[in-house]
């Protein structure tokens, strides 16, 4: 279905991004809070900021689905994985491929990658999010 703005010129969708690295305001009602702002679907808070995540289930969390995050390994010390309402260990696609590019990742609620990351970020750490998001 093709969306049409308020002069009857095509809408485009295009990749959302905030290009800075900010605390999670809020979660849930399937999505987040954050810098003021909100977003409908899962993220990834990242060096170059947070960016808008396909990822839907734990089961879409692959090494396709983290190739942002792979791109900025280099900067990170730990990527905190946001699993959903519940922990769901990362597949072993994804796990391998983050461990080859030096990534260390920890998967865990997305309630508590949010509480933890906002600490770390507080702390001036070099960790990033995945997080899916929740209802």
């Amino acid at each position: 279905m093709k969306l049409f703005g308020p002069r009857g010129r095509p809408l485009e969708r295009r990749e959302q991004h905030l290009p800075e690295q900010v605390p999670v305001d809020a979660y849930g009602n399937g999505g987040f809070r954050f810098g003021g702002m909100s977003h409908r679907g899962s993220i990834l808070i990242l060096p170059s900021g947070v960016h808008g995540w396909a990822a839907v289930t734990p089961a879409d969390i692959t090494a396709d689905s983290l190739a942002l995050v792979l791109d900025e390994a280099a900067g990170l010390d730990m990527l905190l994985v946001g699993t959903g309402n519940d922990l769901v260990p990362l597949k072993r696609d994804a796990a391998d491929s983050l461990r080859e590019h030096g990534v260390k990742h920890e998967a865990m609620s997305t309630g508590a990658a949010v509480r933890l990351f906002n600490v770390m970020l507080g702390e001036r750490r070099r960790f990033a999010a995945a997080l899916l998001a929740v209802d």
